[in-house]
């Protein structure tokens, strides 16, 4: 298989030197991408902020922002059988950016308008062949496992894996992949690499 992966956080620019960013350490992303070479996978990983080791024997693109990584994603799409949308994407970005950098002291108020939604564009043009992979970063509740549902079926994702907030930046993951078919399976805690290998299986199983 052709797998497209994406990891780490987005930055969004606020002034010359500033930004807006996340925690995301790209670990899970990168575990995926290692997963799918170890499988046999011709992979291409569209890697963010990230403070880990890419792995060996990928395509590796490097972008900044949530703008940058969805046109690397949507240029690349058409010509992939899966992709895995495991980057932390920043969801908003500074409406307007200062080419300077902004003076300590200053009182400011910065308004924010909403980046691209990669994961619903890629979802948008996929076709019956390909598989899309999302994730869903949210509450350890049961309403946000109905939101996890609902996104599934929202941005037409094949898969999607909803872990709880506080695996952002942890060396494990306990998760849920809900499928297209309304089925789901609970995944016990492990360590990001078991928890990769179980999702490209996952994906391999799903085509």
């Amino acid at each position: 298989m052709k797998t497209l992966i994406t990891a780490g956080g987005t930055r969004e620019p606020v002034d010359a030197v500033r930004y807006l960013g996340n925690r995301s350490s790209g670990r899970m992303g990168v575990a995926i991408a290692a997963a799918a070479v170890e499988a046999g996978h011709e992979v291409t990983l569209i890697a963010g902020s990230v403070s880990v080791a890419l792995p060996k024997n990928v395509e590796a693109v490097r972008v900044e922002t949530t703008r940058q990584m969805h046109d690397a994603v949507l240029e690349r799409w058409p010509t992939f059988d899966a992709l895995v949308m495991a980057a932390a994407v920043a969801d908003f970005r500074p409406k307007v950016v200062s080419d300077q950098k902004l003076r300590r002291g200053a009182r400011m108020t910065l308004e924010l308008e909403p980046t691209e939604d990669i994961l619903a564009a890629a979802g948008a043009c996929k076709r019956a062949d390909q598989t899309l992979v999302g994730f869903s970063l949210d509450d350890d509740t049961p309403e946000a496992r109905g939101r996890a549902r609902e996104k599934l079926v929202r941005k037409n994702c094949d898969l999607l894996v909803y872990n709880p907030i506080a695996t952002l930046d942890a060396h494990e993951v306990a998760a849920t992949i809900f499928r297209h078919d309304g089925s789901s399976v609970d995944v016990p805690s492990s360590d990001k690499a078991a928890f990769a290998q179980r999702l490209i299986e996952e994906v391999m199983s799903y085509r």
